[in-house]
C-alpha cells in the first residue's frame, strides 16, 4: 500500500527501537492508537510497536538494563532516555511498549484474556483488536501500511467500527463499549450502525468494569473537544448508569423557565461543554458537569404565586452537590487532591458576586475558601453555569468587575507590610523603642521602595533606616506622612488599572 504517512512525525527513540529489532531479524510494525494518530496527522501521545520476537528476544536485542518485563501480556518496556535526540516525544516513564504478535483468547471475566498465545502472524495480531481504525499497522523499513479490516476507509468517512463480530469484541472486554464512546468524542467521529447495536446489547457488561478503568476512559471523555454530547449518546445508549448515575438524576429535573431554559441535566452539559470550548482543565470541567448535580436532592416547590405558575428552590444544593461530588470521586478512584479541588469548586460556586453590595474583604474570604489557586477556577465555573442556562453574555459587566476586585484582592500590597523589615526588626535590630517613630519610619522607608524597589533589602532598608533614626520627631514625621501619602497614590493608580483591564469603573 501506498505510504500515507509522514515518518518525519515518528520519533526518532521509535525508529530506532524499530530498527534495531530489524536488525536482528525480526519483524516490527507501529501500531493501534499511534497509525491511527498519524493517518489524522494528529501526534500520537503512545506509542506502541507489534513484532514477530518473544519476549526473551525482545529482551536480548535491547538488554536486560534497558528494558523491562513486569506483566503476563508479554509487553515488554524498552527505555528511551538513554538516546540522545531533539524530538519531542512524550513518555512520563521514558518507555516504547514492544508487544509480540497475539493470539485471541477467552475472557471469561469480560476484562482480560485468559491466556496470552504468541504467534508469529501480524493478521493474528490485529484480528484481536477492537476497533479498525485501532487495527492499523505501520512498517518503517518498507514503508508498509497493513490494513486487513478497512480502517483507513472508516478513518476516511468518520466511523468507529468494532474488528469482526462487534458482539464478540464487546463481550471479550466490556471496557470498548466506553472506549467506542470516548473515541467518537476524542475524532469526532459516529459509530458504526451494527457496532451500535453491539453496545445497546453489551452495555450491562459494563457493571464488571473497574472503576479505575471507567476513570480514565471517562476523563478522556470529559477532555474531547465534544464531551457534552458524547454524555448525551452515553445516556441514550443506557452507559450513564455505569459510569455516573448520578447525573441521571438532572433529567426532567425542571428548574424554572425565568432563570434556565433546560433542565438539570441538559444545563449540567451545557456548562461542561462551554469549560471544553473555553479549553478548561479536567478539574474546571469536572466541576461544571458537577456543579449541580445536587439541585434534583433539594428541590422544593413553591407556592404558587399570582398570576403565574409554581417555581422551585435549591436551597443548599451546593453543599449538598459538593457530598455527592466526593462520593463520585471517590468511587471512581480519583486522586485526593483532585477530588478535594473539584469538590470545593462545587461547594463554592454560588458565591455571592455583586459588586456593587460586596466588599473587598468578603472577596478575600471566598478566596480563603478555595484558596488562592483556585479562585480563577472558581470564576470560570461561573462562567460556564452561566452560559450553560442560556444566557447571551459570557461575561456582564458585574461580573467583570467582581473579577476586578478578585485581582485587587490578590496583588502585592503596596505598603508597609511588603518591606523586608518591620517593627520587631527595628526594635531587635537598631535599638528603637515601641512607638509612633516606627510607624513614621516604616512609611518613610516605603516611599523609597516605591520609588525604587531594588531598594527593598533588609541591608538597604536597615542603613537608610539607621540615618533616619537620627532625625527628631517633626522630620521623621513629616517624612512618614510623606510616605504614607505616596503609597496612597500608588495603591490608586494600581487598582485603576486592574479596572481598566477589566472595563469597569
Amino acid at each position: 500500500m501506498v505510504d500515507m504517512i509522514d515518518k518525519n512525525k515518528i520519533p526518532i527513540e521509535v525508529t530506532h527501537i524499530t530498527n534495531k529489532i530489524e536488525e536482528a531479524g525480526f519483524e516490527a510494525y507501529l501500531v493501534g492508537g499511534c497509525v491511527r494518530d498519524l493517518l489524522l496527522s494528529r501526534t500520537p501521545k503512545d506509542w506502541d510497536v507489534t513484532t514477530n520476537a518473544k519476549p526473551e528476544e525482545i529482551i536480548h536485542i535491547f538488554g536486560e538494563e534497558e528494558t523491562f518485563y513486569e506483566n503476563s501480556f508479554g509487553t515488554v518496556g524498552v527505555k528511551i532516555n538513554q538516546i540522545e535526540s531533539n524530538s519531542d516525544l512524550k513518555d512520563d516513564d521514558g518507555i516504547v511498549e514492544v508487544t509480540p504478535y497475539r493470539t485471541e483468547s477467552t475472557y471469561s471475566d469480560k476484562r482480560r484474556p485468559d491466556k496470552v498465545i504468541f504467534s508469529t502472524s501480524l493478521s493474528d495480531d490485529l484480528k484481536r483488536r477492537d476497533f479498525t481504525i485501532n487495527a492499523l499497522a505501520y512498517r518503517q523499513s518498507k514503508s508498509l501500511l497493513v490494513d486487513e479490516y478497512n480502517g483507513k476507509k472508516d478513518l476516511d468517512n468518520k466511523t468507529i467500527k468494532a474488528v469482526g463480530d462487534a458482539n464478540k469484541r464487546f463481550n471479550e472486554d466490556a471496557l470498548r463499549i466506553i472506549r467506542a464512546l470516548r473515541l467518537s468524542a476524542q475524532l469526532d467521529f459516529t459509530i458504526d450502525g451494527d457496532t451500535l447495536l453491539a453496545i445497546v446489547n453489551a452495555v450491562d457488561l459494563l457493571k464488571v468494569v473497574s472503576h479505575e478503568r471507567m476513570r480514565d476512559e471517562f476523563n478522556k471523555i470529559i477532555m474531547s473537544d465534544t464531551p457534552a454530547s458524547a454524555l448525551g449518546l452515553a445516556e441514550q445508549l443506557k452507559m450513564l448508569q455505569y459510569i455516573v448515575p448520578e447525573l441521571r438524576e438532572g433529567i426532567n429535573c425542571e428548574q424554572g423557565k425565568k432563570a434556565h431554559k433546560y433542565d438539570v441535566f441538559e444545563h449540567n452539559l451545557r456548562a461542561l461543554q462551554h469549560a471544553a470550548d473555553k479549553g478548561l482543565g479536567l478539574e474546571e470541567r469536572l466541576a461544571s458537569l458537577f456543579h449541580d448535580i445536587g439541585k434534583p436532592r433539594s428541590r422544593r416547590e413553591k407556592p404558587a404565586r399570582r398570576g403565574g405558575g409554581n417555581g422551585y428552590t435549591f436551597y443548599g444544593h451546593e453543599v449538598i452537590g459538593e457530598r455527592m461530588t466526593k462520593a463520585i470521586m471517590q468511587r471512581l478512584k480519583y486522586p485526593k487532591d483532585t477530588t478535594k479541588q473539584v469538590a470545593s469548586l462545587v461547594r463554592w460556586h454560588m458565591f455571592f458576586s455583586d459588586p456593587d453590595i460586596i466588599t473587598l474583604s468578603a472577596v478575600r474570604r471566598m478566596i480563603t475558601n478555595v484558596g488562592e489557586k483556585n479562585i480563577q477556577k472558581l470564576l470560570n465555573i461561573r462562567m460556564c453555569d452561566r452560559i450553560g442556562s442560556g444566557r447571551p453574555k459570557e461575561q456582564p459587566f458585574r461580573f467583570r468587575k467582581y473579577q476586578a476586585m478578585v485581582d485587587e484582592a490578590l496583588r502585592d500590597p503596596i505598603s508597609v507590610g511588603m518591606l523586608k523589615i518591620d517593627g520587631s526588626y527595628i526594635m531587635e535590630h537598631l535599638g528603637e523603642k515601641p512607638g509612633p517613630r516606627i510607624g513614621w519610619l516604616l512609611h518613610a522607608l516605603l516611599e523609597d521602595v516605591l520609588d525604587d524597589p531594588e531598594n527593598n533589602t533588609v541591608e538597604y532598608l536597615s542603613d537608610k533606616a539607621k540615618t533616619l533614626l537620627k532625625l527628631d520627631n517633626n522630620e521623621l514625621k513629616h517624612l512618614g506622612k510623606s510616605g504614607a501619602e505616596k503609597q496612597k497614590e500608588a495603591d490608586e493608580a494600581e487598582v485603576a488599572k486592574l479596572r481598566e483591564k477589566h472595563h469597569v469603573s
